[in-house]
């Protein structure tokens, strides 16, 4: 064999050995995405951690104010919302004035101050004795308004309006269009957002007419105010019974999150707190009937529900990375 014979052998072999090379590697490449991904664990949707509970400590649980409570029967009642105002019981207002016309000598007490009944609020001189006499509270109760000043004659004017604040009425305008849902002795549920006030009274009186001036009927609330929260002027709003349901599960619509486009309930059990769905009934402006996915007895968060729905957000972003 001449050199220049030798010398091609040797390129084809070596273009060959090269071509065999690039080959094997090309393979080797295009198989190692598959196998990568058979090594990589599979991660599931978004609902995953509703799979697993949120550990909490009871120190958690404490700083975080949440709540528990046990799922069971409950009165769903459904209610007419209405408007109105607190003002004085009409029934425990008086007004004082001088026995004897003369001359005003003396003022004990001033708006607002609060006074017992037989207490003295002011001291006459008679224009016909000239003796002098006390002018007394005929209950107990708050100074609403005050008509008399030191050298004043009396006369015939009312000196002094007591009022008895321990309990008050609400005056609730009432469309003619519901008037036919309301009656006498009916249960009403009092609110105040601006005060964070809430309590129960009862429908006392329903006007037989109405105003001309903005075509509504007065319905009257009785409304105890041993506490004095409830003061005269303050604006409310008021849910007039009209029936009540008792339903055999039900939970608090605080405790209610929505995750995912559903209604779930953050549910404890041994492993800890588990987002629940469940399917809701009837529900009024505290309880919910509960028709699908709790028991009854099953411990349940109330106030701070959303922080558990936070934290899952938090975990799931967290699995996401």
């Amino acid at each position: 064999m001449t050199s220049k014979t030798l010398f091609i052998t040797l390129l084809l072999a070596l273009a060959l050995a090269l071509a065999v090379v690039a080959c094997g590697g090309s393979e080797s490449a295009s198989t190692q995405p598959a196998a990568a991904a058979q090594a990589e664990p599979a991660h599931g949707g978004e609902g995953d951690h509703e799979e697993g509970a949120l550990k909490l400590t009871a120190a958690q649980i404490e700083a975080a104010g949440i709540e528990i409570a046990s799922a069971g029967p409950a009165t769903i009642r459904e209610t007419l919302p209405l408007y109105g105002v607190v003002a004085p019981n009409a029934e425990r207002v008086r007004e004082v004035g001088a026995r004897f016309p003369g001359v005003i000598r003396s003022v004990a007490r001033k708006i607002g101050d609060t006074v017992k009944q037989g207490e003295t609020l002011a001291t006459v001189e008679s224009n016909e004795s000239l003796q002098t006499y006390p002018v007394l509270a005929s209950l107990a109760g708050v100074i609403a308004a005050r008509n008399a000043n030191p050298g004043e004659q009396t006369g015939d004017k009312s000196l002094f309006t007591i009022a008895d604040l321990s309990s008050v009425w609400v005056e609730l305008s009432l469309f003619p269009r519901d008037v036919a849902k309301v009656r006498v002795g009916q249960k009403v549920r009092v609110k105040s957002a601006d005060a964070g006030l809430s309590t129960d009274g009862e429908l006392v009186y329903v006007a037989p007419f109405g105003s001309s001036a903005n075509q509504t009927l007065t319905a009257r609330v009785l409304v105890d105010n041993a506490d004095r929260h409830w003061a005269p002027g303050l604006y409310v709003t008021a849910d007039v019974t009209l029936a009540e349901t008792t339903v055999a599960l039900s939970i608090r619509n605080e405790s209610v999150q929505n995750l995912e486009g559903r209604s779930v309930v953050f549910v404890r059990d041994a492993d800890g707190f588990e987002p629940r769905p469940v399917k809701l009934g009837r529900v009024d402006d505290e309880n919910s009937e509960v028709l699908e996915g709790l028991e009854v007895g099953d411990a349940y968060v109330t106030r701070n529900s959303y922080i558990l729905k936070a934290e899952l957000g938090k975990g799931e972003a967290e699995h996401g990375h």
